[in-house]
């Protein structure tokens, strides 16, 4: 068995992350850097290190799962979840259940609820935003953010959702309490049902055909027909049909 090899048992073992099912070139690459920027030699004294020491362990997950966000992300498409998709929801159901699946440190589901505060009082919008990092969430949590993060936000969402506070912006509370932030495992974890919308952007670039397929199926379980999946912008899915799924538009999928 590789060093490798014993260091996914392991961790699978300790935290219950399979990192087999992750790109196994990208991953590797990615914790070799930190682990010999850590002064380790090899895997295995890496994993025995990351057994005693939490720090270590928390800058694991957080290189593991590299958590690149902003507001508004790929701007195009929020335009069409605000002007197509939301309307087409809303006509079924004025109680929207949504989930920000991989919400890394909350700019996605914060947006999502700027974006539907277009049509609904705040008071009734509730988001499901899950990640497997709890550090992540502690920082979504607190709602703070650097201006280029704010890039894409609009100048009317911005001035009406953010204070200023240098050199950080900082989210409204009455933003804040729209979204329930837990922490989740997508290759692991049960999936809550019945959902009009999941939000999965920009993470299953990372994991292995086998998990991505395992994903997409419960994505599809777990919303009711006629709910949509918004993936990201590298993330087209090429047989939908497999899954359930119609297309939409460019990077949405309606459940039959």
């Amino acid at each position: 068995m590789s060093d490798y090899e014993q260091f996914i048992e392991g961790i699978k073992r300790k935290t219950g992350i399979d990192l087999g099912l992750y790109k196994e070139a990208q991953m590797k690459r990615r914790l070799t850097s930190l682990y010999e920027k850590r002064g380790f030699r090899n895997f295995v004294e890496f994993l025995y290190a990351l057994e005693k020491d939490r720090d270590l362990m928390n800058e694991f997950l957080d290189r593991m799962t590299i958590n690149v966000s902003e507001f508004y992300r790929n701007g195009k498409r929020w335009e069409v979840l605000q002007e197509k998709i939301f309307p087409l929801l809303l006509k079924q159901n004025r109680r929207l259940k949504i989930w920000s699946a991989a919400c890394s440190t909350g700019e996605e589901p914060y947006t999502i609820s700027m974006v539907l505060s277009n049509y609904l009082p705040l008071s009734q919008i509730q988001i499901l935003a899950t990640d497997i990092d709890e550090n992540v969430i502690q920082k979504a949590k607190l709602g703070l953010y650097p201006e280029r993060s704010l890039a894409e936000v609009p100048e009317n969402m911005k001035s009406k959702y953010f204070i200023n506070e240098e050199p950080y912006f900082k989210i409204k509370d009455e933003i804040k309490h729209t979204v329930t932030f837990k922490k989740h495992n997508l290759l692991r974890d049960v999936y809550d049902t019945n959902f009009d919308l999941i939000v999965c952007r920009n993470v299953m670039i990372y994991f292995t055909e086998e998990a991505k397929d395992q994903i997409y199926q419960n994505f599809s379980n777990s919303l009711r027909s006629g709910g949509i999946l918004f993936v990201g912008s590298t993330e087209q899915i090429f047989n939908p049909a497999r899954y359930g799924f119609e297309v939409e538009d460019t990077f949405f999928y309606r459940k039959k």
